[in-house]
């Protein structure tokens, strides 16, 4: 099982300056995620950058599901 800071500190080190906000119950998760990583890329490959990072723990089924909102810094200003 794992805890939202865990997946908290593997995102915010797989992407720069990421503001990162977990929450969820050990096994399904939702994320908020704001990177400059995101910008000028569709969401598969926002996702797709986001779950390369937690795939070790998606394969070892420590991390069951995690829905994802991922934002760039002026989109999350935006919002």
């Amino acid at each position: 099982m794992m805890q939202p800071e865990r997946i908290r500190e593997l995102i915010e080190t797989g992407l720069t300056d990421a503001r990162v906000e977990v929450n969820g119950d050990g096994r399904h998760f939702q994320a908020l995620i704001v990177t400059p990583d995101f910008e000028g890329k569709p969401l598969i490959k926002r996702h797709r950058m986001v779950y390369d990072l937690l795939q070790e723990h998606i394969d070892g089924d420590v991390l069951h599901a995690i829905s994802m909102r991922t934002l760039t810094p002026e989109q999350w200003a935006n919002s």
